[in-house]
């Protein structure tokens, strides 16, 4: 009998590692914390033992493989029949542009498939260290969340301090406490669907009032430990980036600029943005309001937002502990541990952000464990595609001294051999991606 691959972590990581070694004839026992007997494995995030559940957002971000490095690494996980894409696909709900999915269909999807597969085992434990000898080829896919024994073996091992930031939680609101008198449809320049996004309006004076609040409200009080802990700006607290000016938030998630008022004809001073959560339409979540707030504070604050007046909350915001590896340092070209060489590491905790870099991660750990179980050297894909490039960055590409957490984007990509316009290099890179993957595909 083949020896099982051992998976450390059932979020999307490792639920895609998991369907690609299983997919190609491998066995595979997923180790996940959550749903362990007594509660051992429960986290401060999560709400379910649900594998790939989505703890902040419901959004996978654009789906245009055309002009976003997002959209391309969906269009290339796709090819490479990611699970994590054809369920989010199954799932989707109403996003414009953006690929957004009911956050319970889609964990339900996943966990269903992977549960019903033949060459995977689910084992509902915490890992207390590193894996016994016995285990042989291991991906650790533990996420931001990793139990501290585990990071401190980790740590024992290759001498490095992991490095944490915190991850911040959006509201979620339910839609029938929404006042669309005053908050109204519409996507920004008319983009997507025309029911896509609710926006709630400030005037200025609402706006400045609404700041003021936000600075002073009651906040989550750090450990000694954590407080000088750095944000991620892609998932920062509201509040948090209200302390960087006063108009940051306006010209982040409040943006009004392509949202016209009908009730006025005209352009808002700030809008607060909602997007569709599930896929029945009752739950909405605030867009890039993830807060430290305390809830009874948040509750307070957010209903002086026109249109929230009454709003009821499914989910309040949250905060939690994030860490990962100082992979550049750490890992080498196909994410094996350089200390131990037996181990792979796949999603968050390798210093990718987001859902869809997490899983794509997963996906390329898991292909280059059955290369070697097929007696072949792993390959990574072309630095030129998407995948490629989020690879050669959290592998090699990223200052080890300096390394932060990364989401995909056309910055990681090699710059084009020959010149060419701005407005034609986002379909240089598209198009030289794609030829590179077709040709890495064969080849693999």
């Amino acid at each position: 009998m083949t020896n099982p691959v051992h998976i450390i972590g059932g979020g999307l990581a490792g639920s895609e590692a998991a369907w690609q070694l299983a997919s190609a004839g491998i066995p595979v026992v997923i180790h996940e914390m959550r749903g362990a007997p007594d509660g051992v494995g429960a986290t401060e995030a999560h709400k379910t033992d649900g594998l790939a559940e989505l703890v902040c957002s419901n959004s996978f971000r654009s789906d245009d493989p055309d002009n976003n490095a997002v959209g391309l690494i969906h269009q290339e996980m796709r090819a490479l029949s990611s699970i994590i894409m054809a369920e989010a696909d199954k799932a989707r709900v109403p996003a414009g542009s953006a690929l957004a999915v009911d956050r319970d269909q889609f964990s339900d999807g996943v966990t269903g498939r992977l549960a019903n597969h033949p060459n995977v085992t689910i084992v509902r434990e915490l890992v207390h260290g590193l894996p016994p000898a016995d285990w042989g080829q291991t991906i650790v896919a533990t996420g931001p969340l990793t139990a501290a024994p585990l990071a401190e073996a980790i740590r024992s091992l290759t001498g490095e301090d992991s490095l944490a930031f915190f991850d911040a939680i959006a509201p979620v609101i339910h839609f029938d406490s929404i006042n669309l008198d005053v908050a109204w449809f519409q996507s920004r320049w008319d983009k997507g669907g025309q029911k896509d996004y609710l926006n709630c309006p400030m005037d200025k004076a609402q706006y400045e009032a609404f700041i003021d609040a936000l600075l002073s409200a009651e906040k989550t009080s750090f450990k000694e430990w954590e407080a000088n802990t750095p944000y991620f700006d892609g998932c920062m607290p509201i509040e948090v980036m209200a302390t960087r000016g006063r108009d940051t938030p306006r010209f982040g998630p409040m943006k009004p600029v392509g949202l016209t008022n009908p009730a006025t004809g005209r352009r808002a001073w700030a809008v607060v943005q909602l997007r569709q959560d599930n896929a029945l339409g009752t739950l909405w979540n605030m867009v890039g309001f993830q807060t430290k707030m305390k809830h009874a504070e948040q509750v307070r604050v957010f209903r002086t937002i026109p249109g929230l007046e009454n709003a009821q909350f499914a989910r309040l915001g949250g905060l939690h502990r994030n860490t990962f590896i100082n992979a550049p340092r750490l890992l080498d070209a196909t994410l094996r541990l350089k200390a131990m060489p037996s181990l792979r590491f796949a999603g968050q905790i390798t210093g990718c952000e987001g859902y869809v870099e997490s899983a794509a991660v997963g996906l390329m750990a898991a292909r280059f464990v059955i290369a070697e179980r097929q007696g072949r050297s792993p390959v990574p894909p072309p630095p030129t595609t998407a995948l490629g490039a989020l690879l050669s960055h959290i592998t090699g590409g990223a200052v080890a001294d300096t390394f932060q957490p990364m989401n995909v984007n056309f910055g990681l990509f090699p710059p084009l051999a020959q010149t060419v316009k701005k407005d034609q290099r986002k379909p240089a890179l598209v198009a030289r991606a794609r030829a590179d993957l077709a040709e890495w595909m064969q080849a693999v």
